[in-house]
């Protein structure tokens, strides 16, 4: 069973009901309470997870999400840096991370989905855009800082998002790899 967006449960209440395997994509589920529920298995990729809270049996685990992730990926901590050298560091750190990414995933898997997430190649061209948008918008104050192979998120054109700026083709791993003459844009 499929259920497209814009249905709203806001504020509903389940009791005993099933929505075991269930999958959430794009769904707000701030401010959900779940008392007596069995939560074996559960699984939550949340990009924002910083700026919020998760309690579980009354203990706030995103500090210690956060220190965990700071200890798989070395360098993460370095963005919540306070300080133009710290950001700088950062930068670089990220920098490292990409190009070893990149140049260590073979080529017959730069356009693989694994459980419906983008592709490397998709990644690439959303974050094309994420630059242009801080770097050329916010900081540089151009009026169209998007370059054509940017990616923007799922839902964005339903939403009113004016993606004129973008190609509405696949472009190859080649235009939206980091070594493409797209990338010294920035």
């Amino acid at each position: 069973m499929t259920t497209d967006s814009g249905d709203d449960l806001e504020g509903a209440t389940f009791v005993r009901a099933s929505l075991k395997g269930a999958t959430f994509r794009f769904s707000d589920v701030s401010g959900v309470t779940m008392r007596g529920v069995d939560c074996g298995g559960l699984d939550i990729d949340s990009h924002d997870l910083a700026f919020g809270t998760l309690v579980v049996n009354g203990v706030d685990v995103v500090p210690l999400v956060e220190a965990e992730l700071d200890r798989r990926f070395p360098g993460r901590e370095l963005q919540r840096s306070q300080t133009p050298e710290g950001l700088r560091e950062g930068w670089v750190a990220v920098q490292v991370a990409w190009a070893e990414t990149v140049a260590g995933t073979p080529p017959e898997l730069v356009d693989a989905h694994v459980e419906d997430e983008w592709s490397l190649v998709q990644t690439l061209r959303h974050l094309v855009l994420a630059t242009d948008a801080w770097l050329g918008s916010c900081i540089l104050r151009e009026e169209q800082p998007f370059h054509e192979v940017g990616l923007l998120f799922t839902g964005a054109e339903r939403m009113g998002v004016d993606t004129s700026p973008f190609r509405k083709d696949e472009p190859p791993y080649d235009e939206a790899s980091p070594r493409a003459p797209t990338a010294s844009r920035r």
